[in-house]
């Protein structure tokens, strides 16, 4: 069983950067399409980016030209570069496995603890 520690997150203010990142041990981390999601207060968890098991990256619309996902196959770690950020950003950032490279693909891992954004306008 795959298990994720997210961390990275923090306060900051508009217009800046945060970079998250998420440790994925028990798996075969190389094999894996990872993606970060988030979950703003009353609303639902959402993807904002994957990166394939060979790098092949895909955002959500709001994320792309902000956010950049990658991963170290070495650190069985995948990040979140976050420039730019706006209020709307703030959530609870989450990494999983995903079961494959396309749309609406379902996670398979157990969720990890999160990562707190906040970001104040």
């Amino acid at each position: 069983q795959v298990r994720l520690v997210e961390s990275g997150g923090g306060l900051v203010q508009a217009g800046g950067s945060l970079r998250l990142s998420c440790v994925a041990s028990g798996g075969t981390f190389n094999s894996y399409t990872m993606g970060w999601y988030r979950q703003a207060p009353g609303k639902q968890r959402e993807l904002v980016a994957r990166i394939s098991h060979v790098g092949r990256t895909t955002y959500v619309d709001s994320a792309k030209d902000r956010f950049t996902i990658s991963r170290d196959n070495a650190k069985n770690t995948v990040y979140l570069q976050m420039n730019n950020l706006k209020s709307e950003d703030t959530a609870v950032y989450y990494c999983n496995v995903l079961r494959g490279d396309y749309k609406n693909a379902p996670t398979t891992a157990n969720w990890g603890q999160g990562t707190q954004v906040t970001v104040s306008s």
